[in-house]
């Protein structure tokens, strides 16, 4: 018969205490566009073409940029088209890439 001994082994606790997460204050959520309804938007088949700039401006911010699906309420597919669309547009020129100040806007 095989004696076997029993090892015991020890695990080192750490002495180093977890960091804990500093509080911070939540700022105000401000929404993008103040007055805008939040429903999903139904576009009719073949509206969404980078042809069409008047439907394409009002899913682009005061900014120039593309505004989100949440903002848009776009579904994620036209959401999709949309995107491709504006971009199309904007390497043609129909679109500019970047919306000019305030005082010197003629879009």
């Amino acid at each position: 018969m095989i004696q076997t001994k029993k090892i015991k082994i020890k695990f080192k606790r750490s002495r180093r205490k977890f960091k804990t997460k500093k509080k911070t204050q939540l700022r105000p959520i401000v929404p993008i566009l103040a007055n805008r309804d939040y429903t999903k938007r139904t576009l009719t088949p073949g509206t969404i073409d980078y042809k069409n700039v008047v439907l394409l401006r009002r899913y682009i911010s005061s900014q120039g940029k593309i505004l989100p699906r949440r903002i848009s309420g776009l579904t994620a597919k036209k959401q999709r088209n949309m995107s491709r669309a504006i971009k199309n547009a904007r390497i043609l020129g129909l679109i500019p890439f970047v919306r000019r100040a305030a005082h010197q806007e003629n879009f």
